[in-house]
């Protein structure tokens, strides 16, 4: 059985969170990149495979086919900031993991996922307008249509549209954390995998927001021609879903996952097979 149980997969969790922290800089950036990109390449086909579908099938489509971008960053043991966000809480929570640290780590695989979600969003952007010398068609036209829903529907409700923006934030990363943790939860690919996609195909096919998802789908529409500004992608999207991220992350998952699961290493009874409690 490749399958890891909850008490071990904690602690699999905070050494990931560890290593994490001590990751070069330029590791960050360049795996933080990577990740970017790979979410970009994601986003797109499932925009892609879901065209022109009813609404309930588009959602299924595109849910199916979303994790195969989470999956290649999980097996590749890349780094994505809404997955650290529950992984250093972890090691915050354990006192094995400083708070400079994990800000640290935080701020720079943030921006290296920036860098790759755009780079794709350019790439993407020329390639589908043969060079900016024609229309985006229907693949462009689809993420014009996103990213307009992400930013100028919000707008046009005021605080509500940007509360609703952050609870979704808070929704979507108490999935995708999750995910992230889940992909620890097996020694095999094929394990990891599956069990990666619960999470993450929920999270998508409920159209929920992820901040580095927008990071591609809201500039590559602005490339394209889409009449949203970058103050209006920055206040009515990137910071309220990012910090609905934050708080879906550390706290939903990587902090209520180790008030469950984790206790101190003397009473752990790890041992003798025991299970813990979950003290809520």
């Amino acid at each position: 059985m490749d399958h890891v149980q909850p008490l071990e997969l904690m602690e699999k969790v905070e050494a990931a969170g560890r290593k994490k922290a001590g990751l070069h800089t330029r590791n960050m950036l360049f795996l933080g990149f990577l990740s970017g990109a790979l979410l970009a390449y994601a986003t797109a086909f499932a925009f892609k495979a879901s065209d022109g579908l009813p609404g309930g099938m588009a959602a299924l489509v595109s849910g199916a086919v979303f994790p195969v971008g989470f999956a290649m960053i999980v097996l590749l043991g890349l780094e994505l900031v809404t997955g650290n966000f529950a992984v250093l809480a972890v090691g915050v929570a354990h006192g094995t993991v400083g708070y400079r640290e994990t800000l640290r780590n935080w701020c720079w695989v943030y921006l290296g996922n920036f860098l790759g979600a755009l780079f794709v969003g350019f790439l993407l952007a020329f390639a589908l307008t043969e060079g900016f010398s024609q229309g985006a068609g229907p693949l462009g036209a689809k993420i014009i249509a996103v990213a307009q829903s992400k930013t100028l529907n919000y707008e046009h409700a005021g605080v509500n549209g940007w509360l609703t923006a952050f609870v979704k934030g808070i929704l979507c990363n108490w999935m995708v954390a999750l995910g992230t943790v889940l992909g620890m939860g097996s020694t095999s690919t094929t394990g990891k995998i599956a069990a990666i996609w619960l999470p993450v195909s929920t999270f998508f096919a409920l159209a929920l927001e992820h901040s580095v998802v927008n990071m591609f789908v809201i500039p590559t529409a602005i490339i394209l021609g889409a009449d949203i500004s970058v103050g209006q992608w920055l206040a009515w999207n990137q910071i309220p879903v990012t910090l609905g991220n934050f708080l879906g992350g550390s706290v939903l998952t990587g902090l209520l996952l180790i008030h469950c699961f984790k206790v101190p290493r003397r009473e752990t009874g790890l041992e003798h097979g025991r299970a813990s409690d979950c003290r809520l």
